[in-house]
């Protein structure tokens, strides 16, 4: 009797627990619904204020540089300009190494892709040097073409000098030179300006996909900020080739509006997609593991050679010690700065 009473009682109590879990079971699950709901309209909220935030401090970075030229400070002139092109360089080159060059090879050493072929060989290396190696020969390529052409063009006015010569007339060959440098010069700074933009481009729309396919408000919310720095230094640097390419006024125009608006356009194309895109896939790691190496190749060069090493061996640095030192600790203070900023987007 007492055994019979005792299953009874324990197989009552179960009954009763199982019910209650039930119960509890149920309530979680609908808030677990109302909860995700609730981060979805807040998550949606912080992805329009970074939209916003974003394309503000996009447009401030790229501009200043631009319109420096008005202020004697800030002209490229002006050896304060060298040191905001140092500070801008080693931004770029933190966002090379630091933000995107990791992105690359956690997307392509993930275990959702597989073992075969890809943790087999460091293709995030590969691709990044590829990329480095690519721009660095397609700019002397078109430098070089552009040399020739203008050796072509050049010898019917130096037989035309040395007529002149013969006639007694004196040729200013010292200003013709000149001007053939500051030709070289320019087209340099034209290449360097749109290989730029076209590497800090597809960093953005990428990071801008992935912020808009997010759900989670406490990811995105600190990310607001620290995308908007990280925007305002990219543009300084990508500003500073702008202003020393000379382009037209509307070419001009053209390269802020691609670049202040790609990465609002990558956060629309996130929401978008976020309801049937999966960001584990093995085809989006892929492709994204290899945008962002090759994005992380460019940048890396053009920080680099074009930046680093074109502004550290001018013949106005190398005169002036103090220039030096102002520098190279811009250059350090750039490359810090940016680098802390990847302490907000550890989670992203």
């Amino acid at each position: 009797m007492i055994k019979f009473v005792t299953s009874k009682f324990m197989t009552i109590s179960i009954i009763i627990l199982l019910q209650q879990n039930l119960v509890c079971s149920k309530c979680s699950c609908e808030n677990q619904v109302e909860d995700s709901y609730h981060k979805v309209s807040e998550a949606l909220k912080y992805k329009l204020i970074a939209m916003a935030t974003v394309l503000v401090s996009s447009l401030i970075g790229v501009c200043i540089p631009i319109f420096a030229k008005n202020w004697s400070y800030l002209n490229p002139e002006n050896d304060f300009y060298f040191l905001i092109k140092a500070f801008a360089a080693g931004v770029i080159l933190a966002t090379g190494f630091i933000h995107i060059l990791p992105d690359a090879f956690e997307a392509l050493t993930s275990p959702c892709i597989g073992e075969k072929p890809w943790k087999m060989f460091p293709f995030s290396g590969f691709v990044t040097m590829l990329a480095a190696i690519g721009t660095l020969i397609m700019e002397a390529l078109i430098m070089g073409y552009q040399k020739r052409s203008e050796m072509e063009k050049s010898q019917p006015l130096d037989e035309e000098d040395e007529a002149h010569e013969a006639n007694g007339s004196h040729v200013h060959s010292s200003s013709l030179a000149s001007d053939k440098l500051d030709s070289t010069n320019r087209l340099r700074y034209t290449i360097v300006s749109q290989i730029l933009e076209l590497g800090i481009l597809m960093h953005s729309i990428i990071l801008g996909i992935s912020l808009g396919v997010s759900r989670s408000p406490k990811t995105i919310k600190p990310l607001v900020a620290v995308l908007s720095f990280h925007q305002c230094f990219e543009g300084i640097g990508l500003g500073g080739c702008i202003s020393q390419a000379q382009f037209k006024y509307y070419k001009v125009a053209i390269m802020i509006i691609f670049f202040c608006l790609i990465f609002p356009i990558g956060i629309c194309i996130g929401m978008g997609i976020s309801k049937f895109y999966n960001e584990s896939s093995p085809k989006s790691l892929i492709v994204e593991g290899f945008l962002l190496s090759a994005s992380a190749g460019v940048l890396i060069n053009m920080a680099l050679v074009d930046l680093v090493a074109t502004d550290f061996m001018n013949s106005k640095m190398l005169r002036n010690f103090r220039l030096q030192i102002g520098a190279s600790l811009a250059l350090f203070v750039g490359m810090i700065c940016m680098s802390f900023l990847a302490l907000g987007e550890e989670d992203f």
